[in-house]
């Protein structure tokens, strides 16, 4: 069964300590020195899906750093994977066009700017003026929320203690959830049944970081049976903010 990519924008950002400071300063962009900011954090902690928030919600564009070339026009702009654009010079005057006409730029990448591999001087030193603010890992309590979510949302019936076990061994990655929850749905609907620990350890035996218990027997706990109506997520979903 192929790997499943994520949807590209799906949803809202869940309110985490692991994104508060973050959301704080997007909260402020009048704020921003020189109406600039980068977010940073590695792989997988919903840098891109906060980018893509902002600039739907702020009407700002949104471009990505691999395709950056050439001179862009200056506006409003959300540059994810700005650690890695195509064109230096490209970024360098994306920055100074912003700064000239007070637009803000916001850019994401997996480091401070500050240590971006850049080879232009000049644009070092304006990386090193940006301000910055840090995404963490997400805690257990928001990966529970987001796999609540992914489940009601595709109205997959899935007993608490499946999920309980699904997060002890699936990436903590907001991606790899999204991800998860896609290939187990239809496993789901390819089998004609519910979501077990069974049918999860089947569908996901070859997902990159899944960490099935060595002895696991294919034996299911009673606490794989639900009692619930289809359509019912186990944990609960909370309103999306």
């Amino acid at each position: 069964m192929p790997l499943d990519l994520p949807p590209v924008f799906q949803g809202e950002v869940m309110p985490d300590r692991s994104n508060a400071e973050a959301r704080a300063w997007l909260a402020r962009v009048s704020a921003w020195p020189a109406q600039r900011l980068a977010v940073f954090g590695p792989e997988g902690v919903g840098k891109s899906h906060l980018l893509r928030q902002e600039a739907v919600a702020r009407g700002w564009r949104l471009l990505q750093g691999p395709a950056l070339r050439g001179v862009p026009e200056p506006a409003p702009t959300a540059l994810d994977d700005a650690d890695c654009v195509a064109e230096e010079a490209a970024l360098f005057h994306l920055i100074n066009a912003c700064a000239a006409q007070r637009l803000p730029l916001l850019m994401a990448g997996r480091q401070p700017p500050a240590r971006w591999p850049v080879a232009l001087p000049d644009l070092a030193s304006r990386l090193r003026a940006t301000a910055a603010v840090g995404i963490g890992e997400p805690s257990d309590a928001l990966l529970a929320r987001l796999l609540a979510r992914h489940f009601a949302e595709r109205q997959l019936r899935v007993p608490e203690a499946v999920q309980e076990w699904l997060l002890a061994r699936l990436p903590r990655e907001a991606g790899a959830i999204a991800a998860a929850a896609a290939r187990l749905d239809r496993a789901a609907l390819a089998a004609g049944g519910a979501v077990t620990r069974a049918l999860a350890r089947a569908a996901l035996a070859d997902w990159p970081g899944f960490e099935a218990p060595a002895d696991w027997t294919g034996l299911e706990p009673l606490d794989d049976v639900s009692m619930e109506p289809a359509g019912a997520a186990s944990l609960s979903t909370p309103a999306l903010l």
